[in-house]
C-alpha cells in the first residue's frame, strides 16, 4: 500500500516537472524568435488582408457564374 502511494506521488512530481520543463522550453524558444518591426508587420498585415479580400471576391464571382450555369442547365 505504501509503495502505491509513493508511486502516485512520484508520478505527480514527474508530471509537474514535465510541465515546468515544457514551459521553460517554450520560453527559450520565444526568446529565439526575431519579431518584425511595426513597418514590416503593417506591410504583411496589409498583404494578407488584400489577398483575403481578393480571393473572397474571386470565389464569389466564380460561385455566381457556376450557379448561373447550373440554372441554365436545369431549366
Amino acid at each position: 500500500m505504501l509503495w502505491a502511494k509513493k508511486l502516485r506521488i512520484r508520478k505527480k512530481s514527474e508530471k509537474k516537472a514535465q510541465k515546468t520543463s515544457w514551459f521553460q522550453g517554450m520560453k527559450s524558444e520565444f526568446k529565439k524568435v526575431i519579431w518584425p518591426d511595426k513597418k514590416t508587420l503593417a506591410k504583411q498585415t496589409a498583404a494578407v488582408v488584400s489577398v483575403s479580400v481578393f480571393l473572397g471576391a474571386l470565389i464569389s464571382v466564380i460561385d455566381v457564374i457556376v450557379k448561373y450555369g447550373i440554372d441554365l442547365l436545369v431549366k
